[in-house]
């Protein structure tokens, strides 16, 4: 047993993570968050702080004893990414032994501007480590959540299902022309939580890059299989590389379902910058997670994405 703090412990990713570790009864669990502690009961095995991330003082007093640090702090609202740094310079300071940055997508981030805090984290703590190793940490990469595929239908206890370019309800996706063999990692919210509760577990050093691969497959392959799972041929909206990188999205359907972390004089430009992004950034590699956490938990049997999309569509029109 060792003490975990999970940061940013009321979103809703966090929250799954929250649930394995709860239910594996292993670990004594501590909950940062700027948010008073919900109303709802809250098991006794949780310790909650409220905590400001501006307040290194107050976060090295609330980390004293902790042993593993999962932070799941909000990337769009702190474009400095000041308060994981705080958590970084306050985790050193307390004696903790092992830290995860907010990740929990994609590999790269390339012309992906909301995500391009990850990778000033990412420089961060490669500076902190430089003369050593100070803080052991891993990047949790598990692709994009195959729980989105069943969009507009909640297929996660706390994750609320979000659009992507692939439109399973209405048979429709976006693809970049030449592209089709581009690659994305699919892997359920499920799967995340429970890998990430493994890791926690591990009494070995983790790896810099904890890629989690639970589906690995092209463009082409995921529409092939939505074709099988919704019985239809999907409509393809084909856009050009030169197009997107002008910001032009030539499609005849766009994003609508934004993140509840978005405010919504912001919403349209997010989504387009969204649907852009992850286009581009799929065909120069962003998406095809490595296998890091897989090969330390060989006996983990990730979700396959079409038992997982037959039965989130069985019986849907």
């Amino acid at each position: 047993m060792v003490r975990v703090a999970v940061a940013g412990g009321s979103g809703q990713v966090s929250r799954e993570v929250i649930d394995v570790l709860i239910e594996s009864k292993k670990h004594s669990l501590t909950i940062l968050s700027r948010k008073e502690a919900p109303t709802t009961a809250i098991v006794p095995e949780i310790n909650w702080q409220i905590v400001d991330y501006n307040d290194k003082e107050g976060l090295v007093e609330a980390l004293q004893g902790i042993h593993t640090l999962l932070s799941f702090v909000q990337i769009l609202s702190d474009p400095d990414q000041k308060s994981q740094k705080n958590l970084i310079d306050a985790a050193i300071s307390a004696g903790v032994k092992r830290f995860a940055p907010s990740e929990y997508g994609s590999k790269g981030t390339v012309d992906m501007a909301w995500w391009h805090g990850k990778e000033k984290i990412r420089e961060y703590l490669k500076e902190v480590n430089v003369k050593g190793n100070i803080l052991e940490y891993t990047l949790f990469q598990p692709g994009l959540f195959l729980d989105y595929l069943a969009f507009p239908y909640k297929t996660a206890k706390h994750v609320d299902p979000l659009q992507s370019v692939f439109d399973f309800e209405n048979r429709r996706a976006i693809v970049v022309d030449g592209h089709e063999d581009a690659i994305m990692t699919l892997t359920t919210v499920a799967d995340l939580a429970t890998v990430v509760a493994r890791a926690v577990d591990y009494d070995g050093r983790w790896p810099t890059t904890g890629g989690i691969r639970g589906n690995r497959l092209t463009f082409s392959q995921i529409l092939e299989i939505g074709r099988r799972v919704r019985g239809h041929s999907f409509t393809i909206d084909k856009v050009i590389v030169e197009d997107l990188e002008a910001g032009n999205l030539k499609t005849s359907w766009s994003l609508e379902a934004v993140h509840r972390a978005v405010s919504e004089d912001q919403a349209s430009a997010l989504l387009k910058m969204v649907s852009i992004g992850i286009l581009l950034s799929s065909s120069k590699g962003a998406w095809d997670s490595s296998d890091e956490l897989n090969q330390l938990f060989p006996d983990y049997k990730f979700t396959p994405i079409e038992e997982f999309l037959a039965k989130a569509w069985e019986g849907k029109l």
